[in-house]
């Protein structure tokens, strides 16, 4: 019996790795009729709940993973017989690995019948059923949508002269895309077609808001490991604080991390001595079909985009990580962090943030290379920052980080 099957008749509940990424998703699961909703949103409750589980050694996404799903526990209509959720896992030395077994023994410990939903990536998720290319094309199309709506969200409310209302247009945005992402019984083409326009009526609305961008502020690039970096509750807010200090935030997008996935795995397939086979057709039909998919929805972006654009191919950013970080010897979100800090380096950022949960190997390593890349780059900025849960005072440290952001900015300039 395929997982798709054994989501019927269940809610079936998706982490929030960012709050519209979320929202996307559980609809790319509604366009196939699983009832699907993001869990509710992270707080001091959350990182309660899932300390009675814990020994002190998860990482924070691992916490608030967990914690949230023991939030849906404590609902008053909560039935484990009809609540699924969505936890996806992989191998590899990330604890991310360790995100289901943890799951599935604090809900066997609590005589709870719940499904974890896990899709296997080593089983070209097979399991899901006949669904399963459905599901990732219409997901593909979520992702993309949620990083378009995050770069118009964050390129402009810190010019915005109405306070608030950038967020507000980004709430409704979310809303008409995630409806039309919803849409079922249609084929990808007309899905697609309902989703570019939505997405040109939010560029219409972004558009519409009034800013001032008379003073220049500075252009912080983040980077980092993808949950925390993503999550507002896991970082204590830090883009809005960036903005606060006279900054403006471009964040690596989503869509990166999916594309470094499949160029690993044609990597994969060329060591394995399978270059020309049927799964390294696959894989480079399955690149075809993403980058086509992306372009149709960023068309309407071209002008909003300048000086803001993504690399042509992730090997650009690979590239550029080989001094430090080379992709032989290193894997994942450090190889990628090196290479994009380079890469906002180059596009014009005066600085760029790390964001880590605390003693994750991803930042622990980069913050090793990163005086080098630094020196290398003209004393360029670079500053990891670790997050444990606990709200710090981080005030003073990123006052000090956009002072000298703001000192490279001009020494730059007059270097030019």
């Amino acid at each position: 019996m395929s997982l798709f099957k054994e989501l019927q008749g269940r809610t079936l509940y998706i982490p929030q790795m960012s709050y519209i990424g979320a929202r996307f998703v559980a609809a790319a699961f509604r366009s196939l009729g699983v009832n699907a909703q993001p869990l509710p949103d992270s707080d001091a409750r959350t990182l309660e709940l899932a300390h009675k589980y814990l020994s002190g050694d998860e990482c924070l996404p691992e916490a608030i993973t967990l914690g949230n799903f023991l939030k849906i526990a404590e609902m008053p209509d909560y039935d484990p017989d009809k609540t699924a959720f969505f936890l996806p896992t992989s191998n590899g030395p990330c604890r991310y690995g360790h995100y289901l077994p943890l799951a599935r023994k604090v809900f066997q410990n609590r005589g709870d019948n719940v499904l974890l939903f896990s899709p296997s990536s080593s089983r070209g998720y097979s399991d899901i059923g006949s669904e399963a290319n459905d599901l990732l094309r219409t997901s593909w199309h979520a992702v993309i949508s949620s990083d378009i709506l995050r770069k118009m969200q964050l390129k402009t409310r810190p010019y915005e002269v109405e306070k608030g209302r950038t967020d507000e247009v980004f709430t409704r945005s979310m809303d008409l895309v995630g409806k039309a992402i919803a849409t079922q019984g249609v084929t990808h083409k007309k899905r697609m077609d309902k989703i570019n326009q939505a997405l040109l009526e939010s560029r219409n609305e972004f558009r519409a808001i009034p800013v001032d961008r008379s003073q220049k502020r500075v252009l912080i690039g983040i980077v980092g490991e993808i949950f925390c970096r993503l999550d507002d509750f896991s970082n204590n807010n830090l883009l809005v604080k960036i903005e606060e200090l006279g900054g403006e935030v471009w964040m690596s997008d989503v869509s990166e991390w999916v594309w470094y996935t499949n160029d690993e795995e044609r990597v994969r397939l060329i060591r394995l001595g399978k270059r020309f086979s049927r799964r390294m057709l696959q894989c480079r039909l399955r690149h075809f079909i993403l980058k086509r998919d992306e372009h149709r929805l960023l068309k309407y972006f071209s002008d909003d985009f300048k000086g803001y654009e993504e690399p042509p191919h992730v090997l650009d950013l690979l590239q550029r990580s080989q001094p430090y970080l080379p992709r032989d010897g290193a894997h994942g979100e450090m190889v990628m962090s090196a290479g994009r800090t380079v890469w906002y380096y180059e596009k014009g950022a005066a600085g760029v943030i790390d964001i880590s949960p605390f003693t994750c190997m991803n930042g622990i390593i980069t913050e090793a290379v990163y005086p080098r890349l630094s020196k290398d780059l003209n004393g360029f900025p670079i500053r990891v920052l670790y997050f444990d849960g606990t709200q710090s005072a981080l005030h003073s440290d990123l006052e000090i980080f956009m002072e000298l952001a703001r000192n490279f900015r001009r020494t730059e300039h007059k270097a030019a």
